[in-house]
């Protein structure tokens, strides 16, 4: 047995050194002290609940079509505030907290209204905007980093706060307007009519 020892160190010394995944920091990915490529893990959770519950994230039954819900293994405290809810959609990941009012927190993390009245409030503020290159396809992209509030009817008394992160396509450059030839006179009006 111990003549083995040796030959299993190694072997082990030839195999390539992989290091174990960075844990998901749900609390900075929510409050978005992290990029784009930090969110790109979120999507395999979502795709895979073992993967979700492995990370953590114990999935909910959806009571909104838009959105997937998660209980923490672990309550986190976000914006100042604890909560073990999460939310996941599209580019979004967000902490569903018990705030039934979000104008306070909304005014101390200086986010600009978008809608405000009694059926649904909505604030935000762009972060991060920067020109990065698709990985992918070489092609020039902006990446995209918002933080924002809101309510949503089938969450009553609560707010929903976190971070977008998304890799958009820049804007089209106005191109000039194209030449057009003059369009010929027009004929003279007939008189006596």
């Amino acid at each position: 047995m111990t003549a083995l020892k040796p030959l299993c160190l190694a072997l082990l010394a030839l195999l390539p050194a992989t290091a174990p995944a960075a844990p998901l920091d749900v609390a900075a990915l929510i409050e978005c002290r992290q990029g784009l490529a930090d969110y790109a893990a979120v999507a395999p959770l979502v795709a895979d609940p073992l993967k979700a519950v492995a990370a953590g994230l114990q999935p909910l039954p959806q009571s909104n079509q838009f959105m997937s819900e998660y209980r923490l293994a672990t309550p986190l405290t976000v914006f100042g505030q604890r909560t073990e809810y999460v939310a996941v959609a599209g580019a979004s990941i967000m902490a569903i907290l018990d705030l039934a009012d979000p104008r306070p927190l909304a005014r101390r993390l200086a986010l600009e209204d978008g809608v405000d009245n009694p059926d649904k409030f909505m604030a935000g503020r762009e972060l991060v905007s920067r020109d990065v290159t698709d990985p992918r396809t070489g092609e020039p992209m902006i990446e995209s980093v918002i933080l924002s509030l809101s309510t949503v009817k089938t969450h009553p008394g609560k707010t929903l706060a976190g971070c977008t992160y998304s890799l958009d396509l820049p804007p089209e450059e106005e191109a000039p307007a194209p030449a057009t030839a003059p369009s010929p006179a027009a004929p003279p009006a007939p008189t006596g009519a």
